[in-house]
């Protein structure tokens, strides 16, 4: 491919672009819920979330209300999601720097010819569930095959392809969900998706029943969640600035692990409905689960990625047809802000965090 060729976009991704930008253009104008540090002598960057703040977003907030972020000569102002936020729109629309994905979608992108990148992976297994009603006959996720399933419009793109191609699943299983437990709880014969981190506590209590609970990660599904997206010109151009914004996140995640207050408060500031006992489940499972903290990421630090991953992720993919084989998947990914050990991120934390070397650091943040 010569270098003219590289700097042209087709016709097809010229249209998609312009539509990002109209579309991003009304986003920016209807979207009032954000925080951002204030400190005006610092870069100033955005980071859209992937929902209204919950748990999951924690680690940012942490960043922000502690001053990590500030200590890193940035200015960040968080963006919230909802169902209707596209943050790839808004990523290349130029109305945010930095955006929480997946690399599903990331990994989509290369195959659309869309110029962003993940540059880190905060969960080392996606929360994403499948959730049903005690039933004696469902023992697995493969019980589900038939059965009526609400399922997002983001599911088309994710995990829905993958449990047709692995498991059976087809279409007319699903069902339009609306965020609302209400359908699934009344239809005892459906399913519905969810995060272990929230979800299946919002249907115990609403529902009066324990549900089943299938974390998609135990039945083969591979991806990394809560990814830190960027442009891809951003890490050509300034380097120095996405590494900064990386590194204090993941020390944002290391102080929330360990305290969670400060980031808790910012997020019922945001987001007023979310409770204490929502934020401490979601926090208890992410240890449990060791989304976070995984063996690898206790060597390497939060949000570590590795190739291998990012390897057997696609080929699991396109063995099921979901990705083409010939796809130039290493684009949707760079290795080269994370994996820096645990001692890099948490030399300019709380002296409370690192009391301990020679990765006995995780006795300090359980």
């Amino acid at each position: 491919m010569n270098s003219l060729t590289n700097h042209l976009i087709n016709r097809r991704t010229l249209l998609k672009y312009g539509s990002i930008c109209m579309s991003s253009l009304i986003a920016a104008c209807t979207q009032k819920s954000q925080l951002s540090g204030g400190n005006s002598g610092s870069d100033r960057v955005t980071l859209a979330t992937d929902w209204t703040a919950v748990a999951e977003h924690g680690g940012f907030y942490q960043a922000l209300a502690t001053g990590i972020y500030q200590n890193h000569g940035l200015d960040v102002t968080i963006r919230m999601g909802g169902p209707q936020a596209n943050g790839t729109q808004l990523l290349m629309g130029g109305l945010i720097d930095f955006n929480m994905g997946n690399p599903i979608d990331a990994i989509k992108a290369v195959a659309e010819g869309i110029p962003k990148i993940t540059v880190a992976a905060i969960f080392q297994k996606d929360p994403q569930c499948l959730i049903a009603h005690p039933n004696p006959d469902i023992k697995t996720l493969a019980d589900l095959k038939g059965k009526p399933i609400y399922v997002s419009s983001a599911a088309n793109v994710t995990y829905w392809p993958f449990l047709k191609a692995k498991y059976g699943f087809t279409d007319d299983q699903k069902r339009p969900y609306n965020f609302n437990p209400v359908p699934f709880i009344v239809d005892k014969n459906s399913a519905q998706q969810g995060y272990i981190t929230h979800e299946p506590l919002m249907i115990e209590k609403q529902g009066g029943f324990k549900p089943l609970v299938f974390l998609l990660a135990d039945y083969g599904y591979l991806s990394y969640a809560a990814t830190i997206e960027t442009r891809k010109e951003l890490v050509e151009k300034n380097p120095d600035l996405v590494q900064r914004f990386v590194d204090a996140s993941i020390q944002g995640w290391y102080s929330y692990l360990q305290n969670p207050d400060p980031g808790n408060s910012l997020i019922k500031k945001e987001n007023p409905k979310i409770t204490d006992e929502e934020l401490a489940y979601g926090l208890a499972k992410f240890k449990e689960y060791e989304m976070i903290l995984s063996s690898e990421a206790q060597k390497q630090g939060i949000g570590t990625m590795s190739k291998d991953r990012w390897k057997l992720l696609f080929e699991s993919m396109a063995e099921l047809g979901i990705y083409a084989r010939n796809l130039n998947y290493q684009d949707a990914f760079t290795v080269q802000f994370v994996n820096k050990g645990v001692d890099y991120y948490l030399a300019e934390s709380s002296p409370n965090l690192i009391s301990q070397k020679n990765g006995k650091n995780q006795q300090h943040i359980n």
